[in-house]
């Protein structure tokens, strides 16, 4: 079994990264000082070793991806996250940006729907560190109506339109944020839930993600 080790080496490593994504625009000091504190290299290949302190994508397992630090640091700042907040997150992957929510006090309720990688999740080392992290596997255009309603829906995969069971869940103020593809490619978008069932949008820069598929796979 994999032996872990977070080292004085490893948080250096950290604290150039983020000071990389502070540089680049991140001014949320909270969702800084949450990525801070997850060894990112945990979630990685032993292969690739410091290089997780990149700020780039890897790949996991199931043709998935470890989004960018700074992708994550952007999507989460932009989700204005507070302590005891729902999120609902669609697209576990490999567990990181759901920590990060964690650590920033949030009670968390993923989906993943690629069978594989939801097992894989359930004996990942860091997984008791968080146990305000609920899994689930299952499609995340349906959402957990049975949880509904949320404060915030995150969505870390490229949707093909606004999931109107995720805005159902949403509750009254909530933010929902979501790469969209588009005719130029995907635009990231926040949307606010407002009184009588309106919603405001909010378009942002450009980003690219796996695409949000239907469905779940055995």
């Amino acid at each position: 079994m994999r032996k872990f080790e977070d080292t004085y080496k490893h948080k250096g490593l950290r604290k150039k990264l983020i000071d990389d994504i502070r540089e680049k625009g991140i001014i949320d000091e909270n969702v800084l000082e949450a990525m801070m504190k997850i060894p990112r290299h945990y979630f990685l290949d032993q292969a690739l070793g410091d290089i997780a302190y990149e700020d780039r994508a890897f790949p996991i397992s199931e043709g998935q991806t470890i989004s960018q630090p700074y992708t994550v640091a952007y999507q989460t700042q932009l989700l204005q996250i507070k302590p005891f907040e729902k999120v609902l997150e669609i697209g576990t992957g490999s567990g990181y940006q759901a920590m990060v929510l964690a650590e920033m006090g949030a009670q968390v309720f993923t989906i993943e729907r690629q069978k594989k990688l939801f097992e894989l999740n359930k004996n990942f080392t860091l997984r008791n560190r968080y146990p305000s992290i609920k899994y689930f596997y299952g499609d995340g255009f349906e959402g957990l109506p049975t949880f509904a309603p949320f404060d915030k829906i995150l969505i870390t995969a490229a949707a093909p339109m606004i999931p109107p069971k995720l805005q159902e869940q949403l509750k009254e103020g909530g933010m929902m944020v979501l790469p969209l593809d588009e005719n130029d490619g995907q635009r990231m978008m926040r949307l606010t839930k407002l009184s009588g069932g309106e919603f405001k949008e909010e378009r942002f820069g450009s980003f690219s993600f796996v695409p949000m598929l239907k469905g779940k796979k055995h």
